[in-house]
């Protein structure tokens, strides 16, 4: 009978339960300091600073929403970032 194939990893290798018993006899004999660390970022949103963010959600009319588009993308920046920017002036001149 075929073992059985979880997956592929990056390199393509298949993941088999021979891999995972591997992984986890690794895992119990432990790792040395920073040798699962320093890796290159993989996919996903990128920090935006040491401190911990929040998200929210604000409704727009579909004018705005098209206006803040069409305005961020003339700056060169996400949307989020001319949010951000317009709630900084705000509160800063209040």
């Amino acid at each position: 009978m075929a073992e059985h194939v979880y997956g592929r990893t990056k390199a393509g290798k298949p993941i088999t339960d021979a891999t995972i018993d591997g992984w986890a006899d690794d895992a119990d004999r432990g790792y040395v300091d920073g040798q699962l660390t320093g890796r290159k970022r993989g996919r996903g949103r990128p920090p935006l600073g040491d401190k911990a963010k929040s998200v929210g959600s604000v409704r727009l009319e579909p004018d705005l929403r098209d206006e803040v588009v069409a305005r961020a993308k003339a700056d060169g920046v996400t949307v989020s970032e001319l949010v951000r920017r317009a709630l900084r002036k705000y509160l800063r001149s209040a």
